[in-house]
């Protein structure tokens, strides 16, 4: 089964949820192009990241993501700013350009994943793909 959903309606998810516009782009099958304007010593700049999905491992992802050591370093103080914040004990940040989503520890995509396996997210032109089955568990 698939489950498909627009770039417009994440971007606007995001916009509703943190009050900043995110831009996502096709770049591959399995890597989107994310942007933002971010404020950089007194002036706004674009800047872009391409995050591919690797693998997945049960309720886990393992991205990677380029663009750059200052990309690399100003996502990591992002992050390091946002710890407390809820839902950021479910990413890992790891060596390589690389970040795992342990989806799993959030209480409302546990329940999900009781009763799915995710195969695959992938990207075309203006969605992402999310390829799953149901659990076999399952009556």
């Amino acid at each position: 089964m698939q489950f498909r959903l627009s770039y417009d309606e994440i971007q606007e998810f995001l916009y509703r949820q943190s009050s900043k516009r995110i831009q996502l782009t096709y770049s591959g099958t399995h890597t989107v192009r994310v942007g933002a304007e971010v404020n950089v010593v007194f002036k706004t700049t674009s800047v872009g990241i391409d995050v591919t999905v690797e693998r997945i491992e049960g309720a886990d992802l393992l991205l990677s993501y380029s663009g750059g050591m200052g990309i690399e370093m100003m996502l990591k103080m992002a992050v390091a700013k946002m710890k407390d914040k809820p839902g950021m004990d479910m990413l890992e940040m790891l060596d390589n350009c690389q970040l795992m989503l342990h989806l799993g520890r959030s209480p409302q995509l546990a329940q999900i994943f009781e009763r799915i396996v995710l195969r695959d997210i992938c990207f075309d032109e203006q969605t992402v793909i999310i390829d799953f089955t149901l659990a076999q568990n399952i009556a």
